[in-house]
């Protein structure tokens, strides 16, 4: 027995050894170093930049070219961005024809000088937003190489991100500013131009050495490096920085990061506040009419942070910065522009749903092209969520969310949420899919697993897949384990189609001292129901029936006493149970009470006794 037991031990040692490694063995991604001194010219807003960039091939394949973006050339009339806004039926606001209408001191671009790998000089072209390059020297899997280059660059006119002098007065937001290598993975090269929204890029380490006017305080991604050099609250009490200088070179390094972001303004106020056992958060703004919200911001902001970690993982930065500027609300590594003259509402608002970015666009970084559900939809999620907490509110925090997408469903613009990012017919159609079909993709969780099952679920996902560029297989796959459920049904009917979930309470009847009841499966995506029967005496029970497909139930975690009923098949339209009670007992049946499934319909889920 002994024996047996020790043998069994050893293979069960080894196996998950085997497993475990070979499937780090067959997951990689690339990895860049980038080092940037950027000579900043405020007169004229113009920067030349000399980048060096080390990149790392952890891929299988060779590499015989590299594309990186050049963002800022979408601010030029005729750009695809410019035409996209010009064309579509419901233009963004903020970019409408106003590209068309740009003079040359006010496009954005980048012209790259030279470009060189490990010293040879490079062939380039430059297609839109896209720099193609073909290699002097392949990139052998497993090796590395260095490119070395210079560019001058123009800051846009404040449109859509990036840009200069924003409605509120912000000198520069500066975002997407720089030459970027595209991402590589198992799908290849992703060099999607820069004609609307979402981001994607490799992980890596940032120097970034920016001289600018000694007027302006800059708030960037990252730790500043000189702080007794720069001042403007950055310094240690008591340190004096020398103001003779006409220029400050403010250093900044950010390690594991997938992009850097900065903005510049001669009259920030720069305020701070520390997370209890988190990071320091810093706050940059503008001294105005809504000075007071931001005065009371850094107290909420904290909570929220606490209450974030806690519930969806850890940050795993030392800072984050809440920075007024661009033309709304974005986020970035470490950081967020964001537009301020709010109320207090509407910036704690905006800056929980940038901050949240963090965790699942800064964090999981998933491929927000094709995932951008997973990015904006889990973020407002979470945002309603914390904002909730924030609020003492105990109700359903995505009720907002469910009537929203049920609006959808009625216009017939809906799309499904597997649509490419640029590619969906209309903004309407984008933002629905993204931020709420989205959100009530995790949210539809708390209704088939359970909402103990999916808050475990979803901080295990997060745990296990940060800095690994997840798709929404490793997200399902997380919670079939937490569940013991199949969920790939879930995955494939809702964000492959715009199918809807309609269960209706067809008929109810009498018969030998029992209740007979008669679902409906209206729509044509299927989903478990749980049927809440109230009783005369204010008492209840779930009668729970859950699909073939999903081989198994989920846990009660209510303190209702729960009948399991036989399996629902999905081919199946209608449905039978029996209540083992008169229906003379029964006050009201109700499917879905918490409002947790995505009913396009709940006037027929209800019935009643007359």
């Amino acid at each position: 027995m002994k024996y047996n037991f020790i043998k069994k031990v050893i293979f069960t040692l080894l196996f998950g050894c085997y497993a475990y490694f070979g499937q780090a063995q067959n997951y990689w991604q690339q990895r860049v170093e980038y080092t940037m001194d950027i000579d900043f010219n405020v007169e004229n807003h113009q920067f030349t930049g000399a980048q060096t960039l080390k990149y790392f091939n952890n891929s299988p394949d060779t590499l015989d070219k590299v594309f990186y973006h050049l963002y800022f050339n979408a601010f030029q009339p005729g750009s695809m961005m410019d035409t996209r806004s010009r064309t579509i039926e419901d233009p963004d606001g903020r970019v409408r024809d106003r590209i068309s209408k740009l003079d040359d001191s006010e496009i954005g671009f980048h012209k790259v000088q030279s470009l060189t790998q490990n010293g040879k000089d490079l062939k380039f072209q430059v297609e839109g937003t896209v720099l193609e390059v073909v290699l002097a020297d392949p990139i052998l899997p497993g090796t590395s190489t260095v490119f070395d280059m210079t560019f001058e660059s123009q800051v846009p006119v404040q449109i859509r991100r990036s840009g200069r002098n924003n409605a509120e007065g912000i000198d520069y937001s500066m975002a997407q500013w720089y030459p970027k290598m595209a991402e590589y993975d198992g799908r290849g090269w992703h060099t999607h131009p820069y004609v609307g929204r979402e981001f994607y890029a490799p992980w890596g380490d940032f120097e970034v050495n920016l001289t600018i006017n000694k007027d302006y305080v800059v708030a960037a991604t990252g730790t500043l490096q000189n702080p007794n050099e720069i001042g403007y609250g950055y310094e240690d009490e008591g340190t004096k920085v020398n103001r003779k200088a006409k220029t400050l070179t403010w250093k900044f390094k950010a390690e594991n990061v997938h992009d850097f972001v900065w903005a510049a303004d001669p009259d920030y106020t720069h305020t701070k506040t520390m997370v209890e056992g988190g990071p320091e958060i810093h706050f940059f703004y503008q001294k105005g009419g809504k000075t007071e919200a931001w005065e009371k911001l850094p107290e909420a902001t904290a909570k929220a942070f606490a209450f974030i970690e806690e519930n969806y993982g850890e940050y795993p930065y030392t800072h984050y910065s809440v920075i007024q500027g661009g033309d709304g609300g974005m986020e970035y590594p470490m950081a967020t522009l964001v537009t301020g003259e709010r109320n207090f509402g509407s910036l704690l608002g905006v800056t929980v749903h940038e901050a949240l970015h963090s965790w699942y666009q800064g964090v999981l970084a998933f491929n927000e092209s094709y995932y951008s559900w997973m990015d904006e939809g889990f973020t407002s999620y979470v945002q309603d969520e914390t904002l909730a907490y924030l609020r003492g509110d105990q109700e359903n925090a995505q009720k907002g969310n469910y009537a929203s997408y049920v609006r959808l469903t009625q216009t017939g613009k809906e799309e499904p949420m597997s649509t490419h990012s640029d590619f969906f017919t209309t903004n309407y159609a984008y933002g629905r899919s993204a931020y709420t079909k989205g959100a009530i993709t995790l949210a539809q969780m708390n209704y088939l697993v359970g909402k103990e099952t999916a808050l475990r679920a979803q901080k295990k996902f997060y745990n296990q897949w940060k800095f690994k560029h997840p798709d929404a297989n490793d997200w399902i796959r997380v919670f079939e384990k937490e569940s013991g459920l199949e969920l790939d049904w879930y995955l494939d009917f809702w964000t492959n189609h715009t199918h809807t979930i309609d269960y209706a309470i067809e008929s109810v009847s009498a018969s030998d001292n029992k209740t007979t009841v008669n679902l409906e499966k209206k729509g044509y995506m299927p989903m478990p129901v749980d049927v809440y029967v109230t009783f005369n005496d204010g008492s209840k029970k779930i009668y729970y029936a859950p699909l073939v497909i999903m081989r198994g139930e989920k846990e009660n975690e209510t303190d209702l006493e729960r009948v399991v009923l036989p399996d629902w098949p999905w081919t199946h339209s209608t449905y039978q149970f029996t209540i083992d009670k008169p229906m003379s007992e029964i006050s009201s049946i109700v499917i879905d009470e918490t409002g947790y499934m995505a009913d396009v319909n709940r006037e027929n889920n209800m019935w009643e006794k007359d």
